[in-house]
């Protein structure tokens, strides 16, 4: 999982500014993280990379404040990756149907939680979802964004379906 994670995002996105990763690891998994990190950084860099070492409780609760549909192991693990932005919102993807799924009309549902075990998801859907996120950010920097007028535009297409 982490594996897909580093080679697919995390290589691709790591020359921008704005962009790290950051993994709760339950304190008490410090060796294993070091274990981890020598595997996944033998060809790179992982100065973006972060593992941040909590308590149980704390893990849970940033777990539960998630939108998110999976679920924590015992051990205090999820497939499941997400994209935060640098206000802390969770982001991700309003309309997440298949054009099959377009084509025969299916109703809408979002996606706020990319599984790393699937490589596809990770290398198309989370990729685009940061993506777009960076040009958000890029066109504010110019002063060329406004999200009020991104979110009506959204909501108009949604209903026009």
């Amino acid at each position: 999982m982490a594996l897909n994670l580093k080679e697919l995002v995390y290589d691709k996105f790591k020359g921008f500014k704005r962009f790290q990763v950051v993994v709760l690891m339950p304190k008490g998994t410090e060796e294993a993280v070091k274990k981890l990190k020598a595997e996944i950084s033998s060809y790179q860099d992982l100065r973006f990379w972060h593992f941040v070492f909590g308590e149980p409780t704390d893990i849970k609760r940033v777990f539960f404040s998630l939108k998110t549909k999976g679920k924590l192991t015992t051990s205090l693990a999820t497939n499941q990756v997400y994209i935060v932005d640098k206000d802390l919102n969770q982001r991700g993807r309003l309309d997440d149907r298949t054009d099959k799924e377009l084509e025969k009309k299916k109703p809408i549902y979002g996606l706020n939680a990319y599984d790393c075990i699937e490589v596809a998801e990770i290398k198309n859907k989370m990729s685009d979802d940061l993506r777009v996120l960076f040009t958000e950010y890029r066109q504010k920097r110019k002063g060329e964004f406004n999200s009020d007028t991104r979110r009506a535009s959204d909501l108009k297409s949604e209903t026009n379906e």
